[in-house]
């Protein structure tokens, strides 16, 4: 799997405190799975963030913060971070914020049977 084991080390002690968080090497990167739904991915050095659709178009004007693209499709509530956008602490609480606050409210992935 490719990605920066750096970057999932912060993500990991940013979601220590919290109650059922796993962890699954899956989609070319490392996803957190919070509540068992998808909150943030790893992959590379960018970070894959699930967050409120609400706060979508305010996010994609921080710093290292792109849309997520997927089959030619911009993913609304989904966004790409850079590594400009997680190089310290301060940044990287931003996105962990959005993406727990989000994860409440978020609806479960259907299960593959």
């Amino acid at each position: 799997m490719a990605y920066n084991e750096k970057l999932a080390a912060r993500v990991r002690e940013s979601l220590a405190e919290l109650p059922k968080v796993d962890e699954k090497e899956k989609m070319g990167g490392l996803v957190f799975m919070l509540e068992d739904k998808f909150c943030v991915k790893v992959h590379n050095d960018d970070l894959l963030c699930r967050i409120d659709p609400a706060v979508y178009e305010g996010a994609l004007e921080q710093k290292g913060c792109r849309e997520w693209i997927y089959k030619d499709k911009p993913m609304k509530g989904w966004v790409m971070v850079g590594a400009e956008g997680t190089k310290n602490k301060k940044n990287l609480d931003y996105w962990m914020q959005l993406v727990t606050s989000f994860n409440v409210n978020a609806k479960s992935s259907k299960k593959k049977k």
